[in-house]
């Protein structure tokens, strides 16, 4: 169904047409990037979590900015670049290297679930902090829901405790991501959302790496693996550069609500790729908290669609 788009053959007629470009670019946000969460937990199993963040988003951000830099694109102003540093500390460093601590304790399935909070934290905090949404019952409710789910996520089962400090890690760097994602409507970006993000992800990787030198990880130097290896590649290739290039595609084609829902096909993904590919256990306490945070990204994005 999200691969069909309107094209106008002449004033008054319209008629569907397969495009194959959007099918191939939601199969990149829906799979490629639920997968990314059983990479990460590959990932560190062997190699030291910050170094591995601040390999995957230097080098795919340095790709990118230099490949929109080569295209044409102008380099940022000195007030961007202070803008662009904020923004890479908030959604890259601040983000994902709690997250990639974590999966060395949490399961990559609950790593997603956790991870798909990241449009109720951005509401709520456009609601209660910026006031830039209005308080609907509906909503709030919907929301409730989601993290009731995260609740019912955390609670023993007969498999024993989630571990609770990794996944409060995961959840303080989904409220970083929500703030930074908030606070980039009111600054002064580069125009362009690829070289926008190219900075962005440089900037952010790079300071994963000198926090990563700072506290040992590089001394010696980590070994890679041909298994961490592929996994890293995984990440810069498909993760950050396939999926995130699709993603900025689609926002310019489409409402910004329906690209979004990646954000409850994700977990689904990595759920069950977790569970036939890694034997990671599915409880009914996983598939309960699941449902309910699924569920709810799901009304809230809807909600969203239906307001706009």
């Amino acid at each position: 169904m999200t691969a069909l788009t309107v094209t106008t053959t002449k004033p008054g007629a319209a008629k569907a047409r397969f495009d194959a470009r959007v099918f191939l670019a939601f199969f990149a946000i829906y799979v490629l990037w639920g997968t990314t969460f059983l990479a990460i937990r590959i990932a560190v199993v062997e190699l030291p979590p910050l170094f591995a963040a601040g390999t995957r988003f230097f080098t795919a951000g340095a790709i990118l900015f230099s490949f929109m830099r080569l295209k044409g694109e102008a380099g940022p102003t000195k007030k961007q670049w202070r803008n662009l540093l904020l923004m890479g500390l908030l959604m890259f460093v601040a983000e994902y290297g709690p997250l990639f601590w974590a999966e060395k304790y949490v399961p990559s399935g609950i790593a997603s679930v956790l991870e798909a909070t990241i449009p109720l934290i951005t509401l709520a905090l456009e609601m209660v902090i910026l006031r830039q949404q209005r308080l609907r019952w509906a909503v709030m409710v919907s929301t409730a829901m989601g993290f009731c789910g995260v609740g019912v996520l955390l609670l023993p089962s007969a498999q024993g405790h989630v571990a609770i400090l990794p996944c409060a890690a995961i959840l303080a760097g989904a409220v970083t991501w929500s703030l930074g994602s908030v606070l980039t409507g009111s600054m002064d970006l580069p125009k362009s959302r690829p070289l926008t993000a190219g900075a962005a992800m440089m900037l952010g990787g790079g300071i994963l790496l000198v926090l990563s030198a700072s506290i040992g990880e590089m001394q010696p130097f980590p070994h890679v693996s041909m298994r961490a290896g592929l996994a890293l590649l995984y990440l810069i290739v498909c993760g950050s550069l396939l999926a995130f290039t699709a993603f900025v595609w689609l926002l310019g084609r489409m409402p910004a609500t329906r690209v979004a829902s990646h954000a409850y096909v994700n977990p689904i993904v990595a759920v069950a790729l977790g569970y036939f590919a890694a034997g990671e256990v599915i409880t009914l306490r996983t598939l309960a908290g699941t449902a309910l945070v699924v569920a709810s990204v799901f009304l809230i994005l809807r909600s969203g669609t239906r307001s706009s």
